[in-house]
């Protein structure tokens, strides 16, 4: 007997299908998150490619291949991440539970966010932040436009927040991301890192920005002169299972 499956698109995958919400019928629930996919491939082989890349997220978390989708699941489909908003005009911002990591449509404040990992005991203090170019290469952007699958992706920040303090000897984690439109050389995102001793502020710092990049579910159009394109994971296979 056919059942459903409710299911959240996101960036070029939900231009690609022209909804952001499918109701997709399936032969029988639970069904593994691999067949989940090849459904949808062959009910959409326009998208087939998008689909094999991208992966399944069960009750906001990434699912591996053999993972069963139960009846009641969140399910969504997230496209290769780059790092509609998901926020309505009466809720500008998200805060994870802690407050640590922030989802925005407000322009960012690097020193409200570097505040959040003040600590006394800490001798080095970080800034990275992401800011719009205007020239990559030849092509000249105009806007960048952010979305996010919000719930997640602060989850993922907060996993990778918490993944700092436990390898960088107890240093601290903030990050603050931007959604919606954002302006040549406004401010995209902006991660701040202390630790008690200033190498491993470097290199927590790097690793933040590189997992950010590589599994929060958050994804950015470049606008251009004359079209635009959703820019997703640009640096080989995509695994945000694994963590590096």
């Amino acid at each position: 007997m056919s059942t459903t499956v409710s299911i959240l698109l996101f960036a070029g995958l939900a231009d690609r299908i022209g909804t952001s919400f499918l109701t997709f019928n399936v032969p029988t629930l639970p069904l593994a998150a691999g067949d989940l996919k090849l459904l949808l491939s062959e009910a959409y082989p326009d998208a087939q490619s998008q689909f094999e890349m991208a992966f399944v997220a069960v009750n906001q978390e990434y699912a591996l291949a053999d993972q069963l989708i139960q009846p009641g699941d969140e399910v969504a489909l997230i496209p290769p991440v780059s790092g509609g908003d998901g926020l309505g005009e009466e809720q500008r911002q998200a805060l994870s539970e802690d407050g640590q990591c922030l989802i925005t449509h407000d322009v960012l404040s690097v020193e409200q966010t570097m505040a959040k990992v003040h600590h006394a005991n800490h001798g080095a203090t970080l800034a990275f932040v992401g800011t719009t170019r205007e020239m990559t290469g030849a092509q000249r952007t105009i806007t960048l436009d952010y979305e996010a699958y919000i719930p997640m992706a602060l989850k993922e920040m907060n996993q990778i927040c918490t993944e700092i303090t436990a390898r960088w000897n107890g240093a601290l984690c903030a990050i603050s991301h931007r959604l919606g439109t954002v302006g040549i050389g406004d401010t995209s995102v902006v991660i701040a890192v202390s630790s008690p001793h200033r190498d491993d502020c470097y290199h927590a710092s790097r690793y933040a920005i590189e997992q950010l990049k590589r599994t929060v579910p958050i994804w950015k159009k470049e606008i251009w002169d004359d079209g635009s394109e959703w820019k997703g994971h640009q640096t080989g296979p995509w695994d945000p299972v694994t963590r590096q």
